[in-house]
């Protein structure tokens, strides 16, 4: 069985910069905490490309970074334009796995939807990703990093302005790693993408869906999809160990800001979860929570037995939602043409070449 942990360095390896690693060795050598934020502030604010050019550190320091940790560097080994401007960016890790982050234009926001583990443990029948299983976590560096890399191919008058971690992975699954790249990503020496403007989306692991919005201030998304626990087993294994009740418990109970909302994903499959009594059920589900809801048409992905909703059956699912008040939005495909889409994933083939991969449940961003 493949292991499910990042990666950790061989001995006499170096070691990844992570700002906990970064600041325990600094404290080893009795370097005074203010480095750290320096050297951080190097990587991600001024984009540096190699230790050398810290200039305004030590030349010995400098050379003690160069021996003991491996500089940040994730850059893509191809990246896809679609016709609708939609920008898949994929990622060899070098280790037999591949990830792949999208960016999203939707004047006047630009949305990265980035990944949180090479594959999923979660078995969600209507991901592909699914069929990949878990392969590992991904590091926080290596989360941050897409961003990072992601950066990089922007053009000089774009920038991006949301976060979704919408793409391969459960997000709560890796979650020390997780929130240790969103704080990277959200501080002043890091990124600065506010923590507001970062959504992280889960499958309904609710105890740490608590932990989630008390120790960050990212926006909750829960991929819901079906509004009874007969159907949501079948679709999503999850539920077996949290039903509906729990779950939506949970939403009822977590401590949301009063002008923010929690997003459920609701992915529109023909005759399985599209009537008008699920949309009903749905209306009581939400009940007493502050939501609004994605209907995301479902993507086809090969071997899949599940079609997408008709355009007029998702329309009517809307309005059922919106004359009970309830905020619905459909949300449209992008980047169909780069297998950038809703649900559509890859592996890396017999010969060891990286085909394109899995990715987003939603196109949607954060709107706070």
């Amino acid at each position: 069985m493949p292991s499910t942990k990042s990666p950790r360095p061989e001995p006499g390896s170096l070691l990844e910069l992570s700002p906990k690693a970064l600041r325990a060795w600094l404290a080893e050598r009795g370097l005074p905490v203010y480095r750290a934020t320096q050297i951080l502030a190097w990587v991600y604010r001024r984009g540096a490309a190699s230790f050398a050019a810290m200039t305004d550190l030590p030349r010995e320091l400098r050379a003690e970074l160069e021996g003991t940790f491996a500089f940040p560097e994730l850059v893509p080994t191809r990246v896809s334009r679609s016709a609708d401007h939609t920008r898949k960016l994929l990622f060899d890790l070098g280790d037999g796995n591949a990830i792949e982050s999208v960016l999203i234009p939707d004047p006047p926001r630009l949305t990265l939807c980035i990944s949180s583990q090479a594959g999923c443990a979660m078995d969600c029948g209507f991901c592909a990703t699914a069929q990949l299983g878990l392969r590992r976590n991904l590091s926080s560096v290596e989360i941050a990093g897409q961003v990072r890399a992601a950066q990089a191919q922007l053009d000089p008058d774009e920038r991006i302005t949301n976060l979704v971690f919408m793409g391969m992975g459960e997000p709560l699954h890796n979650y020390d790693a997780v929130v240790e790249a969103i704080a990277t990503i959200s501080s002043d020496w890091g990124i600065g993408i506010s923590a507001r403007r970062i959504t992280v989306s889960t499958v309904g692991l609710v105890p740490r869906m608590l932990r989630l919005v008390t120790d960050t201030a990212a926006l909750l998304a829960v991929s819901l999809t079906a509004t009874t626990d007969e159907l949501r087993d079948r679709l999503m294994p999850v539920n077996r160990r949290y039903p509906l009740a729990e779950l939506m418990g949970m939403c009822r109970s977590l401590p949301i800001p009063q002008r923010r909302r929690i997003t459920f994903e609701y992915v529109m499959l023909d005759g399985v979860n599209d009537s008008l009594d699920d949309a009903r059920r749905l209306v009581r589900l939400l009940t007493g929570i502050r939501s609004k809801v994605n209907l995301i048409p479902f993507n086809p992905f090969p071997g899949t037995d599940f079609r997408p909703s008709a355009p007029e059956v998702i329309e009517r699912f809307q309005r059922l939602l919106l004359d009970a008040n309830v905020n619905a939005t459909v949300r449209r495909s992008r980047g169909r043409d780069i297998q950038a889409a809703c649900g559509q994933l890859a592996l890396a083939n017999r010969d060891g070449d990286v085909a394109p991969i899995c990715l987003l449940y939603t196109s949607d961003a954060a709107d706070e």
